[in-house]
């Protein structure tokens, strides 16, 4: 690259992308030229932040709408701008625009019903900016092949699409079933690493878990869910747990390096999300040697072949899946004979 290498991210600071935007960062530290754009609330290493160029930018329509202005009057035609936030610039700029797309809401048909307000309006504004403005992108980047599908459906050719997925570490990482761990004491048979919007389906899960206790199985589930974000949903989990004798921990939202050691004291990694548009936490938990029982979906396997699959839409797939992973027979159908039928009908037999 012989011009300046600009990260425009000045709505990324949470979740899976901020950990993905602090691996970039801390790969361009160094880089001659380098400037971020940055989300005010971004945490950033000390070391990073000494050896790039950084602009925070508030989290306000005007303070957004002023970073937009300044790209257009700093990017040369020898300048890579890389917009990590899922939408192209506002502006066309001289520079060669490359789109990070990493929020699947923006580019499927997905109904927005059970987000606060709030969100379903901004993703509403959100899908409008993409499609009014993508044609300021020179290049979107996905990171799987069923986002690239979904992205190129909406784009309709005017703009490549290219599939280029990353991760901070990616040693460790096996599409297939992992080498058997050395036996070990787990703190949970099964953890859950999600937060707590809808299409992660965490009532379903514990659904899951009260059919496997009235069955009379106990496993013990470690969920990540931030008690006050999700503090209904939080609430009605505790409810279940008190109701049916559930062996169901909330660890809290924690930092990623505690996630990561989370990884190491579970017994299985559990993934009932209906969509995702990458699915790190799968990489994670495949990273740490984990077995997956996960939904029988295209972005489960755009990542890794998980041991046990099943339709997210059914607890009762979900507890099958369950008992097969932790080696429970499925009781088998009584099945009669026609003459067997017929006497139990006629009320024969008793």
């Amino acid at each position: 690259m012989h011009g300046k290498v600009f990260i425009h991210a000045t709505n990324t600071h949470q979740g899976g992308g901020r950990f993905l935007l602090a691996a970039l960062l801390k790969a361009l530290a160094g880089s001659p030229g380098a400037v971020a754009l940055l989300d005010s609330r971004m945490p950033l290493d000390e070391e990073v932040e000494r050896e790039i160029e950084v602009r925070r930018i508030r989290p306000s329509v005007m303070a957004r709408f002023g970073a937009e202005r300044w790209l257009v009057n700093e990017v040369s035609k020898r300048d890579t701008v890389l917009c990590f936030g899922n939408l192209p610039p506002l502006f066309r700029l001289r520079g060669c625009v490359v789109v990070f797309v990493q929020n699947r809401y923006l580019i499927d048909d997905i109904h927005l019903g059970g987000l606060p307000l709030w969100v379903q309006l901004r993703l509403v504004l959100e899908r409008g900016w993409l499609s009014v403005r993508m044609s300021n992108a020179n290049m979107f980047v996905v990171q799987t092949p069923t986002m690239k599908s979904l992205l190129e459906k909406k784009v309709q050719g005017r703009v490549p699409v290219r599939i280029l997925p990353f991760v901070a570490e990616p040693n460790g990482y096996a599409h297939g079933a992992p080498q058997m761990k050395k036996p070990r004491e787990n703190e949970h048979d099964f953890i859950y690493v999600a937060s707590g919007e809808p299409h992660k389906n965490h009532r379903r899960l514990i659904q899951a878990w009260c059919l496997l206790a009235a069955e009379g199985l106990f496993p013990s589930l470690c969920l990540t869910l931030n008690a006050i974000r999700f503090a209904d949903l939080c609430d009605e989990i505790e409810t279940q747990r008190q109701r049916h004798g559930l062996r169901v921990r909330n660890a809290g939202e924690l930092p990623h390096q505690n996630v990561l050691s989370l990884y190491k004291k579970a017994g299985a990694a559990i993934y009932p999300s209906t969509f995702e548009s990458f699915g790190l936490p799968l990489i994670e938990a495949r990273q740490a040697g984990l077995h997956i029982l996960a939904s029988e979906l295209d972005y489960v396997r755009d990542v890794i072949n998980p041991e046990q699959t099943f339709d997210p839409n059914s607890a009762v797939s979900i507890a099958r899946a369950v008992k097969r992973f932790m080696a429970v027979d499925e009781t088998a159908l009584p099945l009669l004979d026609a003459k067997e039928f017929l006497n139990k009908v006629a009320g024969k037999e008793g």
